[in-house]
């Protein structure tokens, strides 16, 4: 549980990005956390690197885990909201392209590679369920999109063709070839992921109209997510 009660004043004056403490403190563990790591990073550390005393950093949330909890969210949680409201209206294949488009860019062009952080044994436990289950709804509305860009490419029952999982898993796959060449070597790295997670699943077609349909559809939706 997160607290948000008044806080003593600061050692110094922000130290960190952010419109707010709570911001400045999610900004430092972010960085801690994906560079020194999450079990070798105590909330003092993180306090000190917002410049609060550890004592305020209580009032915007309880644990570290609050904090790594936070942080997790922050991964899924604009992508899932912008996949639900999509709609129906353009093609499946600009609506996937669309989806991987914002998905990818949310995930290389933060500070900080705040997708690491999904592959840590402390997230495994019930203690991130709420994680968990974003990420697996998330992860059914890219196997949606897919199942309806197959169509009669599809193998056998729809829902169980393994392609389907396909446009997820690129779009993740960003998150090492940020860890690989850091955030400079990523700036294509959307629209090259969103033209794969179509060209995967046997779509043959010119993309640049796709592309268009996609682009519009972000500059629509994003705003609202």
């Amino acid at each position: 549980m997160t607290h948000a009660r008044p806080g003593r004043p600061r050692l110094h004056g922000p130290r960190r990005p952010g419109a707010t403490a709570r911001a400045e403190i999610l900004d430092a563990a972010a960085e801690l956390f994906t560079t020194r790591g999450f079990a070798s990073t105590s909330t003092r550390l993180v306090a000190e690197a917002v410049g609060v005393r550890q004592a305020s950093l209580y009032n915007h949330f309880a644990t570290k885990d609050d904090i790594l909890a936070a942080l997790l969210e922050q991964t899924v949680a604009p992508t899932l909201s912008f996949c639900e409201q999509l709609g129906d209206d353009a093609p499946a294949e600009a609506r996937l392209y669309a989806l991987a488009l914002f998905d990818t860019a949310q995930l290389v062009t933060g500070r900080w590679n705040l997708g690491a952080l999904y592959l840590l044994p402390e997230v495994r436990t019930d203690r991130f369920a709420h994680f968990h289950a974003a990420r697996a709804g998330l992860r059914a509305c890219y196997r949606r999109l897919a199942v309806t860009v197959l169509g009669p490419r599809a193998a056998g029952a729809e829902a169980d063709d393994p392609r389907a999982d396909l446009p997820f898993r690129l779009v993740e796959s960003a998150i090492n070839t940020r860890a690989d060449g850091g955030r400079d070597d990523v700036a294509d790295l959307p629209e090259v992921l969103a033209e794969a997670a179509l060209r995967v699943l046997g779509f043959t077609g010119p993309t640049e109209p796709v592309r268009d349909v996609a682009r519009a559809l972000v500059a629509r939706v994003a705003p609202s997510s």
